[in-house]
């Protein structure tokens, strides 16, 4: 374990952060590692638990208990708080193909299932999983997987997000030839274009993005799999086909006056400001400068409409939260082993409340019309209160609001998978979902797999890292053994 009673001796430790007025005005990732002496003294607050509930992965509806992937968290945090990061980093890497990210984005469902977060604060494993990863690129022990020998098999991935990425980084330490394609100028997928760069650094996605260049993996991106390239196509020149394109068709909200051009989808608005940071675009086509904007959903997505708006120099942002306000506290975590209920100020809201003296959300609202002109400009919204209080403290008798607004961002989740490649591949479908197989990732195509968001919905970055490690598993064992078949054949 960690240090004897060290959860006892040691506080629980947050990450560093840049100050919240200085950046608000730039882009820059906001959030810093522990130092190591830190990282050693968050590890030795680890019990190294008989059951250790932080790595168990289990899946119940879509609230996630310990890490999908298994992480061997207490052995790691042990060898932080010895003081022996590489060894750290091989047990790390063992079962997360990109820390980096994980560390980054992750929310964790690990510390909602450490053992102290019964009746006390969690070990800081999400910050320690970071620093070990930061550590690692440092002293340069992060190497291209780079196989010892060829098979002679192509595999071709759609998609580079986290499971298309994880897919091919695996497939390509197997021997196998891997072509990645995308259909973005670039790739990364929503890691470096749905996250904004405040939370992610894009600098970090085009590291990993070279180092799987250098150990061989071919990405060709500007291509539409399914138009510019065909399944037969794909059929014919490889011997299994991937698919991990996500689930990016956007959840609308169909109420009078939504054919104003002032209404936009948030991740639409994320993308479009990314690209445009990045100088892929001239000028953004949707931009919250200068402008009083509201925020439909009260998920991260929406939390990173707030924080670009504020980027953008905005009037104002209020963000609808359908849900009450939760608790302050409450007696210990009858929720354990999933998140503890209660209030916490997101990055986003923290950087608002800093600017403006006031939280952005609006809790228990309910969007009933959008106020728009005869010309399409958006003037406002009609809301009603659904909860005992809302933003301002309203009653019950109290219920309708009116909310000035010349920007309406839609971010009320995802419908599934976008219909022209399931389409063009001719792919069964299930709920806006590709159908495939729980155990291989078989789709009805001889061929063809499918991971990630695509095959079981929105879900987290380290799903789709889980994902992306089992269709790996089953398009290598399939390839393999049907390039075996036709030489003995």
């Amino acid at each position: 374990m960690g240090e004897f009673k060290g959860f006892l001796k040691y506080d629980r430790k947050k990450q560093g952060e840049a100050d919240l007025k200085e950046r608000i005005g730039n882009y820059d990732a906001f959030q810093h590692r522990f130092c190591n002496d830190e990282a050693s003294e968050q590890g030795a607050r680890c019990m190294d638990c008989g059951t250790p509930f932080c790595q168990t992965g289990t899946g119940v509806g879509k609230e996630t208990i310990g890490c999908p992937i298994g992480n061997y968290i207490p052995e790691w945090n042990d060898l932080v708080h010895q003081g022996d990061f590489r060894e750290a980093y091989q047990r790390l890497a063992e079962t997360n193909n990109f820390p980096e990210f994980t560390g980054s984005v992750c929310p964790a469902p690990c510390e909602s299932s450490c053992v102290l977060a019964i009746n006390s604060e969690p070990v800081a494993i999400k910050g320690i999983e970071r620093t070990i990863i930061d550590e690692a690129y440092e002293q340069d022990w992060v190497k291209p997987r780079k196989p010892k020998h060829r098979l002679g098999t192509r595999i071709a991935i759609i998609g580079s997000g986290p499971a298309g990425l994880t897919a091919a980084d695996e497939m390509n330490s197997w021997g196998h030839d891997v072509d990645v394609y995308e259909r973005d100028a670039k790739p990364g997928g929503l890691l470096r274009y749905g996250i904004p760069n405040m939370k992610l650094d894009k600098e970090v996605v085009e590291r990993r993005i070279s180092i799987m260049q250098e150990a061989g993996i071919r990405f060709i991106c500007d291509v539409n799999v399914g138009s510019d390239v065909t399944y037969d196509t794909l059929d014919t020149e490889y011997d299994a086909v991937i698919v991990a394109v996500g689930a990016r068709k956007q959840r609308d909200l169909k109420l009078e006056g939504r054919q104003s051009r002032d209404i936009q989808f948030a991740m639409d608005y994320l993308t479009e400001q990314t690209k445009y940071q990045f100088g892929e675009i001239d000028e953004p086509g949707v931009t919250a400068q200068g402008k009083h904007v509201v925020v439909i959903g009260g998920g991260d997505t929406g939390a990173d409409c707030v924080a670009m708006a504020l980027r953008e120099d905005c009037k104002s942002v209020f963000q609808f939260n359908k849900y009450d306000r939760l608790p302050d506290e409450v007696n210990g975590n009858p929720f354990w082993p999933l998140e503890k209920q209660t209030f916490k100020l997101d990055y986003a809201h923290a950087e608002y409340q800093e600017k403006f003296g006031i939280e952005p959300r609006a809790y228990g609202v309910q969007t009933m019309g959008y106020d728009v002109d005869m010309i399409g400009d958006l003037k406002g919204v009609n809301t009603q209160v659904l909860g005992q209080e809302s933003l301002s403290g309203m009653t019950l008798e109290d219920r309708e609001r009116y909310f000035k607004a010349d920007l309406i961002l839609l971010s009320i989740g995802f419908e599934g998978v976008e219909s022209e490649l399931p389409k063009a591949f001719n792919l069964h479908m299930e709920r806006n979902k590709i159908a495939a197989d729980e155990e291989n990732y078989k789709t009805n195509r001889r061929k063809v797999f499918a991971a990630g968001d695509a095959r079981r919905g929105q879900s987290l970055v380290v799903w789709a890292i889980k994902e992306g490690r089992g269709v790996a598993k089953a398009a290598h064992k399939f390839a393999v053994q049907n390039k075996m078949f036709h030489k003995t054949s």
